[in-house]
């Protein structure tokens, strides 16, 4: 039985251009080695996984190559390439510093420098998680850095280069090292799989991706485990499963039931994830995260920042399509509110539902009845109309008739007469879910009257802050108008006249910008065309402060009279 090799070690670079998404700074290496401009101190810093110690071994076998190949690639020939193939090259030193980290183990190094190298040009020293070495290792470190002899080149690897002390920075040149794109790394995974003989779908190779988080190791670690659970066929169901990653289609099929104001069944797919183990908060995180990625895909310029495979963008896309800018901008501040909340909660899943709620409940429209013409309670009978309006008498004939056809007098059209108010919604209808509409009062018909003349219904203060509060609701895209809204609710002062105060000349300037089409509305609603709504500041009561001494005396004499007579007996002066 052959011995096996996980996919990280088996599938490691061993050239530049096998180097997974660091294209221009393994460029900058090989141009380096081609114009021999070799530094003597790297620091290759960036994320787990993303290949710094990779290239560092690569460098170091590369600059000792006895017979190099394009001036920058190594030939595998030559006795300095076959001892480091071996790995029993004396020319290349790795240290650990997160088990290495002290003054003395600097020093072993420190005395191997002044060593030259057997076979080759250098002698190679990388010291890997650099960061982990205390501060007197790397004082211990810095003579040494900064003049090595000529043929002593040191390379210093860290995920962490907040934690490398300025001085050694100072002298390195610094390589940062990028995240793997998930582009990348579903095209090394599809290669991977390739050579292995596995058959994988896109879908779930984009889940690995997403889940390496830019780590190729990482990355490669996952597929071999999901190739140990589905043997030679990797699906996407069985990659969901295996690294109980929450499926997509929860997050899409959530957002288009919150455009629908569908409260019910998104309830209902809460307790459906929650059913199968995942973590409220995570769920929470993962749908905002969603909604970014909507978000991204409305705009061209902002596409490349959706990391996902080519075949889900096209999903994303069309979801794009049915949002607008604004509610995603509102539903993505509800579940930010809701992911800071939730840390804190005690009722936890309560407060996730209250999530869904609200974010279901943006662009509610009102339960508020339209204007439409009232029929009586009878229908009318046209078959008995029509010869009454024959019946009609014909006018009498002008004193000068004219040779003309005779006018024909049609009976006038019935107008309709003005709804009755109808009953505003309290505030009790919240959940998003439609109340039927009372039928409005029914009014006879009366077919002569005449055009309809402007309204003037009456109505009380609670149906106007009803309206009010039903503005409120209606605005709820705009968040500066829905606040004063909320705010500032006017208070009815005559008939049909209301007043507003605000608390500064910029809100009342606000105020009064939105006050012609909140107006419009609130008379169409009341149907009454006299409603009128004054703005003013409002006036607050300030209380004197006293803070000369002679203030404060005339304040205290006002309050108690004695102080007076005492200040003149006694001849005091206030100073």
């Amino acid at each position: 039985m052959e011995n096996y090799i996980v996919s990280a070690r088996k599938y490691r670079p061993r050239t530049f251009e096998s180097v997974v998404g660091q294209q221009a700074l393994t460029q900058t290496l090989q141009n380096a080695i081609r114009q021999d401009r070799l530094a003597h101190a790297y620091l290759f810093c960036g994320p787990r996984g993303v290949g710094k110690t990779t290239c560092a071994r690569i460098f170091a076998k590369t600059i000792n190559c006895l017979n190099p190949q394009n001036g920058h690639d190594a030939c595998n020939e030559c006795e300095s390439c076959r001892a480091f193939n071996e790995q029993r090259s004396f020319n290349i030193h790795e240290l650990d510093a997160a088990s290495n980290n002290s003054v003395e183990d600097i020093k072993s190094i420190l005395d191997q420098v002044r060593i030259p190298p057997q076979i080759g040009k250098y002698s190679v020293y990388i010291i890997d998680e650099v960061h982990m070495l205390s501060t007197a290792a790397f004082n211990a470190l810095l003579k040494t850095l900064e003049e090595p002899p000529s043929y002593a080149i040191f390379i210093l690897a860290t995920t962490e280069k907040h934690k490398v002390l300025p001085t050694i920075l100072s002298r390195c040149q610094v390589y940062d090292f990028n995240r793997i794109t998930v582009q990348d790394t579903i095209a090394h995974l599809q290669k991977v799989a390739a050579n292995e003989g596995i058959k994988v779908s896109v879908e779930a190779l984009n889940v690995v991706a997403q889940k390496a988080d830019g780590g190729l190791r990482d990355a490669l670690s996952i597929f071999d485990q999901l190739v140990a659970f589905c043997g030679s066929e990797i699906t996407y169901e069985r990659t969901i499963e295996v690294l109980n990653v929450l499926d997509s289609d929860y997050y899409f099929r959530l957002v288009d039931m919150a455009l629908r104001h569908d409260v019910t069944n998104a309830l209902l797919l809460l307790n459906d994830v929650l059913n199968h183990g995942f973590d409220a908060g995570h769920f929470i995180v993962g749908l905002a995260q969603h909604l970014r990625d909507v978000l991204v895909s409305k705009d061209k310029q902002t596409l490349p920042l959706l990391e996902t495979a080519d075949s889900i963008r096209a999903r994303y896309a069309a979801q794009a399509a049915n949002c607008a800018p604004m509610w995603i901008f509102a539903a993505l501040d509800i579940l930010n509110t809701c992911d800071i909340n939730y840390r804190t909660a005690r009722n936890k899943r309560l407060t996730v539902e209250l999530c869904l709620v609200k974010l279901c409940q943006l662009g509610v429209p009102q339960n508020i009845p339209t204007t439409q013409p009232v029929q009586s309670a009878q229908p009318a009978q046209p078959t008995a109309a029509a010869p009454a309006a024959q019946a009609a008498p014909k006018p009498a004939q002008p004193a000068e008739p004219k040779p003309a056809e005779p006018v024909r007098v049609e009976a006038p059209k019935p107008t309709p007469a003005p709804p009755s108010i109808p009953k505003m919604p309290g505030a009790g209808l919240g959940l998003g879910l439609k109340k039927p509409t009372e039928p409005a009062a029914e009014q006879p018909v009366n077919p002569t009257s005449a055009p309809a003349a402007p309204q003037n219904s009456p109505f009380s203060a609670d149906q106007f802050r009803d309206a009010w509060i039903g503005l409120s609701r209606t605005h709820a895209e705009e968040p500066r108008l829905r606040q004063l809204l909320e705010n500032y609710i006017p208070v009815m002062v005559e008939e049909t006249t209301a007043e507003v105060s605000m608390p500064n000349p910029w809100q009342q300037a606000e105020m009064r910008k939105a006050l012609p089409r909140l107006l419009t509305e609130l008379r169409r609603t009341l149907h009454n065309d006299q409603l009128t709504i004054q703005v003013k500041l409002a006036e607050y009561d300030r209380e004197q402060m006293a803070f000369t001494a002679e203030e404060k005396y005339k304040l205290m004499a006002e309050s108690n009279p004695a102080l007076t007579q005492l200040k003149e007996r006694l001849d005091l002066v206030l100073d």
